[in-house]
């Protein structure tokens, strides 16, 4: 097997810039880190296209064999590629999936949602929900970047994950559609489990947009009883879903 010893190597410098989401695009791939991200890659049939390790006697066989192409790295080269302050030394660069937004009965869509920690857990809560898809709308993170990857502790290989224009989605979807809100809005347990639903959480300092919440079947409140001032938009995600599933 090959080993690549040099940060200064054109591979390493072409999966480096995987880091930057307009290179994703422009590659159609993304970089993942750790046993435990490239083990569910795998598991979910994506393709990967390069494999790299420090040591592959630690590495499944049945991955090795899978991945298109692998390479022996060292550390030096394994300190570049993580954005992690204790490297794995397993690298995986994989080709973005594609997915069509049209034939969902059970979605979870994400308004402007910034924060990544935020983005994967309400995947991650997603994916436990049993939904069929995650819509995500332009100004949200970026569901293959390292932070929201992690977060989602590899849901995000387990269900369809697609940047839509959410105003035409909404008006589109055949389901009941709920936003959340804090005004003008039902307490939740008003609304009844159903198996055709889209349920839309916010931004975290706006919330839903505006003319979302007027798109809407009804809007959602949670009640807060002690002195927190709001919820944080996964957990609030989390009661909402799992509510509506029933």
């Amino acid at each position: 097997m090959e080993e690549i010893t040099s940060v200064q190597n054109t591979k390493i410098k072409q999966i480096n810039k995987l880091k930057k989401k307009k290179e994703r695009v422009k590659q159609g791939a993304f970089l993942i880190e750790g046993f435990h991200l490239i083990e569910e890659a795998y598991r979910s049939h994506l393709n990967i296209v390069t494999l790299l390790a420090v040591d592959f006697s630690r590495v499944d066989p049945e991955i090795i064999a899978y991945a298109k192409e692998s390479f022996v790295i060292n550390f030096r080269v394994a300190e570049a590629l993580s954005d992690t302050t204790t490297p794995q030394g397993i690298f995986a660069m994989v080709e973005l999936p594609e997915y069509k937004a049209d034939t969902f009965n059970q979605v979870l869509i994400l308004d402007r949602v910034q924060d990544p920690g935020n983005m994967g857990a309400l995947i991650r809560t997603a994916d436990a929900a049993g939904m069929d898809a995650v819509i995500y709308s332009k100004g949200s993170a970026d569901p293959y970047q390292d932070k929201v990857l992690r977060a989602s502790q590899g849901s995000v290989f387990h269900l369809p994950i697609v940047e839509e224009d959410i105003h035409q989605f909404v008006e589109q979807f055949e389901g009941n559609t709920y936003g959340t809100s804090l005004q003008d809005a039902v307490h939740y347990k008003e609304v009844e489990s159903q198996s055709q639903f889209a349920l839309i959480m916010g931004n975290e300092g706006s919330g839903v947009d505006e003319t979302l919440l007027s798109q809407t079947t009804a809007n959602l409140n949670i009640p807060i009883y002690g002195k927190a001032e709001s919820l944080n938009v996964a957990v609030s995600g989390g009661i909402l879903l799992y509510h509506l599933k029933g």
